[in-house]
């Protein structure tokens, strides 16, 4: 015969189960519950920012005419948003995608695809490949060219 398993119930998934997120919450609406003071939990959102940090972004590839390519696999939040504070603090920088697969969902389960996301942020992007248009576009002065600190050999 099987050893029969006992469980014990925590104060914290007691909590959890009356809708609060801890024993001490549980603990602190009961206090104001009984001292006659309405109990407001999580009954306002506040907006914040978060503090602005300096952070730095290596682009994937620098064209000769400007344009700087960043090539994707994933396209994670983390990418998405550093691209949209890239953007808005850098308008002049000509960023595109090269996607393996634009078509790909930003996630399971959203609607929006890593092309719907770039055309509703104004980004080009491109399947596999750089197009070749991209390659044979000219130098504009107001791209925002980059200038590297050192090129990299080709690789072989």
């Amino acid at each position: 015969m099987a050893a029969k398993k006992t469980t014990t119930t925590t104060t914290s998934d007691r909590a959890v189960a009356q809708g609060w997120r801890s024993g001490l919450e549980s603990k602190i609406g009961k206090q104001l519950e009984d001292a006659g003071v309405p109990v407001q939990f999580e009954a306002a959102k506040i907006e914040y920012e978060k503090p602005a940090r300096k952070s730095k972004y290596t682009p994937d590839f620098l064209l000769p005419n400007g344009i700087i390519i960043e090539s994707k696999g994933r396209f994670l939040t983390a990418d998405r948003q550093k691209h949209l504070l890239i953007q808005k603090e850098h308008p002049d920088l000509d960023i595109r995608f090269v996607f393996s697969n634009s078509r790909t969902r930003i996630s399971k389960q959203s609607k929006t695809t890593y092309a719907m996301w770039c055309e509703k942020n104004g980004f080009l992007y491109a399947d596999k490949l750089i197009p070749e248009e991209w390659l044979n576009e000219p130098l504009i002065p107001e791209r925002g060219v980059l200038i590297p600190n050192q090129i990299r050999a080709s690789r072989a």
